[in-house]
C-alpha cells in the first residue's frame, strides 16, 4: 500500500511545485482538504467523498486518478457535464510492484516509475458518450489506482467529478421521490403554477434542501450544472483557468492565439488575454431564469408572456454539499390573450399544443394544393380530449382522443379545415398534432390497435421477466425500458407517469434494456418477444416500450409492471 501511495505522488509530482498529501477518507484530513479548495486546484487527484468541478478544452483529453486502499472495497463515480457531451471512460491502472534489480527494496526511479504507469492501458471498467449524468457504481472493488480519461470533441465545457468509496453513507445527491414529474396545475397568460413531489432527503434523512426553478424558451436541462454553463455563456473566457503547470501552450490555440511553427518559444502578455479571449468566447446573451425558492414544493412564475411555450426544470439542492439532482421537466404555453388566436399548421410539421383544464384551443389547416385526402395524427400526451373538425363549415368529425390515433378525411379542392380541441375536466392536456395531405411521409410511427405490452407468467424466474408486444406492417424501431418500483406501485401511480410524449432520451441509460427493429407482413405474426435479464429476487419492475418513427417522433406503449419470483 505504501508502493501504491508513492507511485500516485510521483505520478502527479510535475503537476505541482508544492508538497500535497493524497486526499484520503481520513475524516480530519479529509475536511482540512475541501475547506481548502486551492488544494485540488489543477491537480489531478480525485478526493474521496467531494464533487470537484473543472474544464475541457476541445479535443484536449484530460486524467484523473483515484485511489482505492484496501480490497473489496464499494465504489461509486459519478460524471455530470456541463453545455456539451462527453466521452469518458474509467479503468483500473495495474502498479508495479517489483522492487529494484539488487533487491535492495529501494523503488525505481521516478522517471521510470512514472513512464511505466503511464504507458500501461490498464483494465477498462466503464465508458460513456453522451450528456447524460452518468455513474459507475461497484459494491466491491479492488485496491488500486483508478484512472478517468474525458474528453470533449463537441467545444469547450465544464464537468464535475464525485468518487467516494462510502456511498451508501455518503449521499451527496439528494434522492427523488417516487413521482419525480413537475406538474402544471394552474395556467394564465403571464403567469404559470407549477407542483412536485417532495424529495425524502428532507423527510427520512433529515438533510438541509431547497428546490431551484428554472425557466426557458429552448429545451428541458439534465442538470443544474448545463443551466449554470448556459447562463454564464456569455462570461465562460473568465471562468476558463489562468495558464500554469496545469495549462498547456497548446490551449492557447483555442481562445484565439494563432499557432506557433517556428520552433521559437511563444511570449504570452497579459494585456492580449481580454480582448482575444472575449471576442471567441462572446455570445448572445441567454433567455434563462434560475429562481431557487426555499424548501417550497408549489411555486408561480409570473411576468410571462402571453401564447408562449416555456421549458421547466426543478433541481433539489443539498444545501451542505451544493450537489443537486434534476426532477423530471415539463412544459407549457401561456394562454393567450383574450382574443382567440387560431394556430396555422403546416402540412406535414408536428405542432405541439397545450390545452388548459375545460378550456379550448383553435387549429386551421389549409393546404397548399389540391389534395384527394387529409390525414390528422393526433398524440394526447397527458389525459384525453375532444377533437372536431369542420370542412368549410360542415362537421366531419367529432370524438375523444386518448393515446396516439390517426384520422383520414375526404379532401375537397381549396378546402379549408378547423380544428376544435377541448380539454376535459381532469386538468391540462399537453399534445401534438399533425396534418398532412401526404400521409406516407409523417413523422408519427405506425401503432397497432392494442398497445399493451403481456408479461408471461410461466416464464418468470427469480432474475428475469418475458414480454411481448405487438408491431405493425411498417418496419419500426422499438426501444425498452426498465425501473425497479415499490412493491405497491398500482396502476394510479403509473398513470401519473412522466408525460407520455417525452420519450426515451429523458431515461437513465442504465434503465436501458435494448432496442431492435421488426415488422411482419402479416399482422398475426407482427409480435415480438423478450426476455429482460438481470433482475432481483421478488422485485417489482415497471417495463416502458418506445416506438420511434422515422422522423424521429416516439410514442410509448402502455406501461407494464411485473414482479420476479421471490424463490426459485
Amino acid at each position: 500500500m505504501v508502493l501504491l501511495h508513492w507511485c500516485l505522488l510521483w505520478l502527479l509530482f510535475p503537476l505541482s511545485s508544492r508538497t500535497q498529501k493524497l486526499p484520503t477518507r481520513d475524516e480530519e484530513l479529509f475536511q482540512m482538504q475541501i475547506r481548502d479548495k486551492a488544494f485540488f486546484h489543477d491537480s489531478s487527484v480525485i478526493p474521496d467523498g467531494a464533487e470537484i468541478s473543472s474544464y475541457l478544452f476541445r479535443d484536449t483529453p484530460k486524467r484523473y486518478f483515484f485511489v482505492v486502499e484496501e480490497d473489496n472495497t464499494p465504489l461509486s463515480v459519478t460524471v455530470t457535464p456541463c453545455d456539451a457531451p462527453l466521452e469518458w471512460k474509467l479503468s483500473l491502472q495495474e502498479l508495479p510492484e517489483d522492487t529494484s534489480g539488487e533487491g535492495s527494496g529501494d523503488l525505481e526511479p521516478l522517471e521510470q516509475q512514472k513512464q511505466q504507469i503511464i504507458n500501461e492501458e490498464g483494465t477498462e471498467l466503464f465508458s460513456y458518450k453522451g450528456n447524460d449524468v452518468e455513474y459507475f457504481i461497484s459494491s466491491s472493488s479492488p485496491s488500486g489506482l483508478y484512472q478517468l480519461d474525458l474528453l470533449s470533441t463537441e467545444k469547450d465545457t465544464h464537468f464535475k467529478v464525485y468518487a467516494t468509496t462510502t456511498p451508501e453513507s455518503d449521499q451527496p445527491y439528494p434522492e427523488l421521490p417516487y413521482d419525480p414529474r413537475v406538474d402544471v396545475t394552474s395556467l394564465g397568460r403571464t403567469t404559470i403554477t407549477l407542483a412536485w413531489k417532495p424529495s425524502p432527503t428532507a423527510s427520512l434523512l433529515k438533510q438541509p434542501i431547497q428546490y431551484c426553478v428554472v425557466i426557458n424558451k429552448e429545451h428541458n436541462f439534465k442538470s443544474l450544472c448545463a443551466v449554470e454553463a448556459k447562463l454564464s455563456a456569455d462570461d465562460a473566457f473568465m471562468m476558463a483557468p489562468k495558464p500554469g503547470l496545469d495549462f498547456s501552450p497548446f490551449d492557447f490555440a483555442h481562445f484565439g492565439f494563432p499557432s506557433d511553427n517556428s520552433g521559437k518559444e511563444r511570449s504570452f502578455q497579459a494585456k492580449s488575454f481580454p480582448k482575444l479571449g472575449r471576442h471567441v468566447y462572446s455570445r448572445p446573451k441567454v433567455d434563462i431564469q434560475k429562481i431557487c425558492i426555499g424548501n417550497k414544493n408549489i411555486f408561480t412564475v409570473s411576468d410571462l408572456k402571453p401564447d408562449t411555450q416555456y421549458y421547466f426544470d426543478v433541481f433539489v439542492v443539498n444545501v451542505n454539499s451544493n450537489m443537486s439532482t434534476a426532477y423530471v421537466g415539463t412544459f407549457a404555453r401561456t394562454k393567450e390573450e383574450a382574443k382567440q388566436k387560431t394556430v396555422e399548421l403546416k402540412d406535414g410539421k408536428v405542432t405541439d399544443i397545450f390545452v388548459k383544464r375545460k378550456g379550448a384551443k383553435f387549429l386551421r389547416f389549409a393546404p397548399v394544393s389540391s389534395h384527394q385526402k387529409v390525414t390528422f395524427f393526433i398524440h394526447s400526451c397527458l389525459d384525453a380530449v375532444q377533437i372536431q373538425v369542420r370542412r368549410d363549415g360542415k362537421l366531419l368529425l367529432s370524438q375523444n382522443v386518448e393515446g396516439i390515433q390517426q384520422f383520414q378525411l375526404r379532401g375537397k379542392p381549396k378546402a379549408k379545415y378547423l380544428i376544435r380541441l377541448k380539454g376535459n375536466k381532469k386538468g391540462a392536456s399537453v399534445l401534438k398534432i399533425l396534418a398532412t395531405t401526404r400521409p406516407t411521409k409523417q413523422s408519427f410511427p405506425s401503432l397497432p390497435e392494442d398497445t399493451r405490452i403481456k408479461a408471461f407468467d410461466k416464464l418468470r424466474t427469480c432474475s428475469s421477466a418475458t414480454v411481448a408486444w405487438l408491431g405493425t406492417q411498417e418496419r419500426n424501431k422499438f426501444c425498452i425500458y426498465k425501473k425497479e418500483v415499490d412493491d405497491n406501485y398500482n396502476e394510479d401511480q403509473k398513470r401519473r407517469e412522466q408525460n407520455q410524449c417525452l420519450g426515451p432520451d429523458i431515461r437513465k441509460k442504465s434503465e436501458k434494456v435494448l432496442c431492435k427493429y421488426f415488422h411482419s407482413q402479416n399482422l398475426q405474426k407482427a409480435v415480438t418477444t423478450e426476455t429482460i435479464k438481470g433482475l432481483q429476487p421478488g422485485k417489482s419492475y415497471l417495463l416502458d416500450v418506445y416506438v420511434i418513427g422515422h422522423g424521429g417522433h416516439s410514442v410509448k406503449y402502455q406501461s407494464k409492471v411485473v414482479k420476479t419470483r421471490k424463490f426459485c
